[in-house]
């Protein structure tokens, strides 16, 4: 679950994210083969479908390394009996660096409330629920799971309820400021969880994704010159990469 997540942040060190998130992953993921662990699960991001960002790329990257590496130990082609699964959600309510905390502190403060976009939508999740799914996906095989986040939540609406909630009127008391899209910020996140590209199990909850395999052989060299680039702060060169 150690990962950069913050995605302007990313975007500005894309050298740093790669190393962290790609290389990071590997270590770990070769050190669970090493010692004969008997599961891995990376805990992965909707920002992986389809990334737009250096963040969502990152982890992409990651889940193909153990993805792979899993499918290789299955066939017989590396030693180790690891196990590898990979979750894949949205933004869990209240974690580190999430809008709740944020909005919070700015009605304390008096305001304004900030927005990146009037038309800006997220999934959400609270922290029990994200921990209950990550540790039934676990017991479930190796593949990568996607949780199903309900229903998408705009945030102008969430930043107005608080506000509310707060005893406040909106745009009286306190202002509601539109600040524009951060660097690599989407108007929306693609979650997987439509019947074209997921297979459904056992828990309405959790599906299987659909998604392309590689070759652990073929990949081995492209990871190592990942961790190359990103220790020589190569920022073009690494993103060229990914």
């Amino acid at each position: 679950a150690a990962a950069y997540k913050h995605v302007p942040l990313m975007e500005e060190n894309p050298c740093e994210a790669v190393l962290v998130n790609v290389t990071g992953s590997r270590q770990v993921a070769d050190m669970a083969v090493e010692y004969g662990a008997e599961k891995m699960i990376m805990v992965s991001t909707d920002k992986a479908v389809n990334p737009t960002n250096v963040m969502g790329c990152s982890k992409r990257l990651a889940e193909i390394y153990v993805q792979s590496l899993g499918c290789a130990i299955r066939e017989g082609k590396v030693k180790g009996h690891t196990k590898f699964i990979t979750t894949r959600f949205g933004n869990v309510l209240g974690s580190n660096g999430s809008v709740i905390p944020r909005f919070k502190e700015q009605i304390e403060n008096g305001g304004p409330v900030t927005v990146t976009h009037p038309d800006i939508i997220r999934f959400f999740m609270t922290i029990p629920e994200a921990c209950r799914l990550v540790m039934e996906a676990a017991t479930m095989g190796e593949e990568i799971f996607v949780f199903e986040m309900g229903k998408a939540v705009k945030i102008v609406d969430l930043a107005t309820r608080m506000i509310e909630l707060a005893g406040y009127r909106p745009g009286e008391d306190i202002k509601i400021e539109f600040t524009g899209l951060r660097p690599g910020e989407k108007l929306y996140e693609e979650v997987l969880s439509d019947k074209e590209n997921t297979i459904p199990t056992e828990n309405k909850k959790i599906m299987i994704a659909k998604v392309r395999r590689y070759e652990y052989a073929d990949i081995l060299d492209i990871y190592a010159e990942f961790e190359k680039l990103s220790r020589a702060v190569r920022i073009i060169d690494t993103v060229r990469l990914m």
